[in-house]
């Protein structure tokens, strides 16, 4: 091991300190990485003008080994990025032996789904609301759970079916049309269940989407065309609906607080796990591609692999 690698890693810390002005942080942050590569390189028996790309990989791939995350090994890179580049510029190595290695991918996570006991004490749970907002909320939440929406489709339905109209909600038919991701137009069943919320809610909704005296005029086109509306009349947000879900789950004593997303996650995974039918879940969801929908066989999975250890003699046997 050369005795100036110190030196060389010293030298590079000041010039990053004071010509590049990095704060100290940062400089703390890139001498904590070298002291790493350092390190490496020793084991390796390496001096650091001596290291390859396969010196690198290997290093990575150990990191990756000991449960290092993907963004953490990423970081790292970038500080040994520099470092090589800078000896490079003063030709101390021919190349950069770290140009071409990228972290691995971080594992996307699962989406949040509920347990189909919370997700149906959810749907199921009435709070002590004015009528007109609990009517509301239901029936949002029946659409959500019970056909798969998402909250910007929800936002977009409209009372009646229209040239202008996003989306609509045909009661006859049980039927939901909606205007998907990619301007993409869908149908999809809407259930017994969901059809009565529906119908009670429009019964009390009105004709302006107001609620009570509030006066016709605050609703505006949009607020009277709109199937879910605030109590001036005005069309509902993503946002409203956000934390009217929240809300609605604290009252409703479920231990996480339940979004959108969330309804659309349960309601793919428990159909799912009740017919098995992955190509029937994309087209309910719209998925263009049938991998964005295999998320939720994982999700599948983990249901399985929970019911096989709470269940199996062999699960419960001391390893």
């Amino acid at each position: 091991m050369p005795a100036d690698d110190r030196a060389l890693i010293d030298k590079y810390l000041e010039f990053v300190r004071v010509e590049k002005r990095l704060a100290a942080r940062t400089v703390e942050l890139y001498a904590l990485d070298l002291a790493r590569l350092h390190e490496q390189a020793e084991r390796a028996d390496v001096g650091l003008r001596e290291v390859q790309n396969h010196h690198i990989r290997r290093w990575v791939a150990q990191m990756h080994v000991a449960g290092r995350s993907g963004r953490g090994i990423a970081l790292i890179l970038s500080g040994w990025r520099g470092f090589f580049a800078w000896l490079g510029r003063d030709g101390l190595v021919p190349s950069n032996p770290v140009q071409d290695v990228r972290s691995p991918k971080a594992p996307k996570p699962l989406p949040k789904a509920l347990a189909v006991d919370d997700a149906v004490q959810f749907a199921d749970f009435e709070s002590d609301d004015d009528a007109w907002f609990e009517a509301r909320d239901a029936a949002m939440v029946e659409l959500l759970y019970g056909s798969g929406l998402r909250v910007g489709e929800l936002v977009g339905l409209d009372v009646v079916a229209g040239k202008d109209a996003k989306g609509w909600v045909d009661l006859q038919a049980a039927e939901a049309h909606v205007l998907g991701k990619g301007a993409k137009r869908r149908s999809v069943p809407v259930g017994a269940t969901a059809l009565k919320a529906l119908q009670r809610w429009l019964d009390l909704r009105g004709p302006s989407g107001t609620r009570g005296a509030a006066p016709v005029h605050a609703s505006g086109a949009d607020g009277a065309s709109a199937l879910f509306t605030g109590r001036n009349g005005t069309r509902l947000t993503a946002q409203g609906i956000w934390q009217r879900l929240k809300r609605r789950s604290q009252l409703a004593g479920l231990n996480v607080p339940v979004h959108p997303h969330m309804l659309r996650h349960s309601f793919a995974s428990h159909v799912l796990q009740s017919s098995g039918d992955l190509r029937g879940v994309q087209e309910l969801l719209g998925h263009a591609n049938i991998t964005t929908t295999q998320v939720y066989t994982r999700l599948d999975f983990q249901h399985l692999a929970k019911a096989y250890d709470a269940a199996h003699p062999r699960a419960k046997l001391k390893r």
